[in-house]
């Protein structure tokens, strides 16, 4: 257990460290070319930190373990939307731009309600246990990804210039291109480090794969978002901190669990209606939020987080 803790420490350590080396590149690649960070967070940097989410449900998947796959996924955007941004916007306001409010944020809404509708397999009761996430809902999830991607693509150069600052120094591309790098490695290695050294102490306690999924797994995987949107608010770039939020949650919905249950149908057990409704209606409260003054303010992040302490003591009191 002392080898497993002091595992833990060092992979919290790897996440932070490899969190600004990420930040500072890919700030640098928006400056470099033109594009706003909002794009980069939703994009490049979403889709790095969401790796772990996307290694550990393919190899659950992989070796047997659903409950472990879905509840890592709707834990990990549950801790996004409630706990990340209620953190990062204790830490300092976050700025919310009109195109994610009307857009970027509902589309994220969308995600998880339409994974909700698949779960239900038709409405025949209103439960989840026992249904199943098939090929066809997986390719149906992967479908709604790339018509993501390719909107924000699209719709990049409607954004502007956002957050972008000509008076900075130009980083050199490589460099960039290597901190993006070095800083994902970290995120990952040390995700992985944190997760398996976490679920391994969590198994000797007795606990469920459904909550180890929920709370310590889905904890460990969102660490590179937690790192990353707090370092990235610190330095005054709340668009990439919210834009990282944003495209982890629809990542983690569309690409990881469609993937993963294209590779091998998901069967859910664990994962309960209760907690697909707070998945959704945390990202509807960020909406709200994000609607008043298009700021989250201090107050509302710390409602987000209060909201994220109580669902986990529900979770712990029912284990």
């Amino acid at each position: 257990m002392i080898l497993d803790s002091l595992f833990i420490i060092i992979g919290i350590v790897l996440v932070l460290w490899g969190a600004d080396r990420l930040t500072e590149g890919a700030a640098a690649i928006a400056r470099r070319f033109n594009m706003p960070e909002m794009v980069i967070g939703l994009t490049i940097v979403a889709a790095g930190t969401s790796a772990p989410e996307l290694f550990v449900s393919v190899m659950s998947a992989l070796n047997g373990t659903p409950d472990m796959a879905i509840g890592n996924v709707v834990g990990s955007n549950i801790m996004n939307t409630l706990l990340i941004v209620g953190v990062t916007a204790m830490v300092a306001p976050m700025a919310i731009s009109r195109s994610t409010v009307f857009k970027d944020i509902p589309f994220s809404a969308g995600a998880s309600l339409l994974l909700l509708i698949l779960c239900l397999d038709g409405f025949s009761r209103f439960s989840i246990s026992g249904n199943s996430i098939s090929r066809i809902d997986g390719f149906t999830l992967l479908a709604g990804f790339i018509l993501f991607t390719t909107y924000t693509l699209r719709h990049a150069k409607d954004a502007g210039a956002e957050g972008t600052d000509g008076a900075t120094k130009p980083v050199a591309v490589w460099k960039s291109v290597l901190f993006i790098i070095v800083g994902l490695a970290c995120l990952i290695g040390g995700s992985d480090l944190f997760v398996s050294s976490a679920s391994d102490l969590a198994a000797q306690l007795g606990v469920s794969q459904s909550i180890i999924g929920l709370t310590i797994v889905a904890g460990g995987t969102s660490l590179p978002e937690l790192a990353t949107s707090v370092v990235a608010a610190r330095k005054g770039k709340s668009a990439m901190a919210i834009g990282n939020v944003i495209g982890s949650n629809v990542f983690n919905i569309l690409m990881i669990l469609g993937l993963t249950s294209a590779i091998s149908p998901l069967q859910i057990g664990g994962i309960t209606v209760i907690d697909m409704a707070v998945m959704l209606g945390s990202i509807i409260l960020v909406l709200l939020f994000s609607y008043t003054r298009f700021t989250i303010a201090k107050w509302e992040g710390a409602v987000l987080t209060l909201g994220y302490i109580a669902y986990a003591g529900w979770l712990i009191h029912n284990a």
